[in-house]
């Protein structure tokens, strides 16, 4: 049972919620963004030459229907979709729903429907299992199989407007969550103890607290706080930083590691209020730090305005990253970042229905940027036995201009 506390909380969540899904989700502007959406998959999808799609990860069932169910989306080069369900029984959409216990019935299900399914059908084989794969291919013996995962996160790298909207409005209820953590802490806490506090007063503001991740072997929970040795800790996980976290089941983030005089504490939890992740990271310190850490806090800064103003469209992934190596080495501080022992090989990626969507901002990625992409850069830094420093900010790509920062939480070391 939760505490009458947190049922509080859960209920004025989802009233808020219901006026949230009045005010932007309501049937003609739904109507119209899915077709938006869709519109950018068959884009491509033509391209690849592929007649159909026959969706079923969560994410993707989000991305194309606008919420979550169980079963398949089908979607053709025409436009036409049709929602071939198993859970819930209840579900009611614009499109047609065809309630099913197994994917067998779907090609007999189609012919009913008088929908030609075309030579070549595309499953998300990034997604599915070997046996899900296998499974599904079978129901259509005689079509040419493609996978279609990454045209469809390449499309879902290209926001519209409706989905900036719904990052700005994740992205400041985050930023003013992150302005009340001060005032959670005490004199004796562990890094743990601090995240409970904060976690609760990111939920209390209505986050989902659920974090998606692309790839199979990636968790995590709400996000991670960072300090001393811990900081350091490489974790299994390909994540900016790691930490030994508080299992070895999840070795990611805090550790119950104490909070002690002049350490640093670097906060990195997820703004999800409304299925789009604004990722945010800031840094505290317990009393005074060390120079080198006000420094190189100081360079993640310039590393940020740099790009940010730098971050136009066409600008080639690659580019940035090598600018942001470029002030690092000015400032001779290579040896400290983006890890100690083992480092990240990437200083930004992009958001959205998951933490970890298109770009990747790396030293090969030479793809252009495109305007809609939304984009975290976090430039790292760990000091030894002090923590981590430098923050992490979520940007839009805008057409003929610098990027427009979303996050917007105080960026200097904020003494607790």
């Amino acid at each position: 049972m939760f505490h009458p506390k947190i049922w509080f909380h859960i209920l004025k969540i989802t009233r808020l919620n219901c006026n949230f899904e009045v005010e932007f989700n309501g049937a003609k502007m739904e109507i119209n963004e899915l077709k938006i959406r869709r519109e950018g998959v068959i884009k491509r999808m033509k391209q690849e030459g592929i007649d159909a799609c026959l969706i079923s990860s969560n994410t993707n069932i989000i991305y194309l229907s606008g919420l979550l169910y169980s079963g398949y989306l089908y979607l053709n080069c025409n436009g036409d979709v049709i929602h071939f369900v198993k859970r819930p029984n209840n579900l009611q959409l614009s499109d047609p729903i065809l309630f099913i216990r197994k994917p067998e019935e779907i090609p007999n299900l189609l012919k009913e429907k008088n929908q030609p399914i075309g030579e070549t059908i595309a499953l998300e084989e990034d997604e599915m299992s070997y046996s899900d794969r296998i499974r599904v291919s079978q129901i259509f013996p005689d079509k040419t199989i493609k996978n279609c995962s990454s045209i469809i996160r390449a499309a879902r790298a290209i926001k519209t407007e409706y989905e900036l909207k719904l990052f700005r409005i994740a992205a400041q209820k985050q930023s003013d969550a992150i302005r009340e953590f001060p005032k959670l802490f005490r004199l004796g806490m562990t890094d743990n103890e601090f995240a409970i506090e904060m976690e609760y007063e990111i939920r209390k503001r209505g986050s989902i607290g659920v974090v998606r991740v692309f790839g199979e072997s990636m968790e995590i929970f709400m996000g991670s706080v960072l300090t001393g040795e811990n900081a350091a800790t490489p974790s299994a996980f390909d994540f900016a930083l790691g930490g030994a976290g508080l299992n070895p089941t999840i070795p990611v983030g805090h550790n119950n590691t104490p909070l002690n005089e002049g350490q640093t504490v670097m906060v990195d939890i997820c703004g999800n209020f409304n299925g789009y992740h604004s990722d945010q990271t800031r840094v505290f310190s317990v009393g005074k730090t060390s120079q080198k850490a006000l420094y190189a806090h100081q360079v993640s800064i310039e590393i940020l305005n740099t790009i940010k103003e730098m971050g136009k469209e066409g600008v080639a992934c690659c580019e940035l990253y090598e600018k942001a190596i470029e002030i690092v080495k000015q400032h001779n501080l290579t040896d400290c970042f983006m890890g100690a022992t083992q480092k990240a090989s990437f200083i930004g990626h992009g958001v959205g229905l998951v933490l970890n969507e298109l770009p990747v901002l790396t030293a090969k990625n030479k793809s252009p940027l495109t305007a809609g992409m939304t984009i975290a850069i976090e430039p790292k830094f760990i000091i030894d036995k002090i923590g981590a420093v430098g923050n992490e900010d979520t940007f839009a790509v805008r057409k003929n201009q610098a990027m427009e920062q979303l996050t917007n939480a105080p960026e200097e070391i904020i003494v607790l």
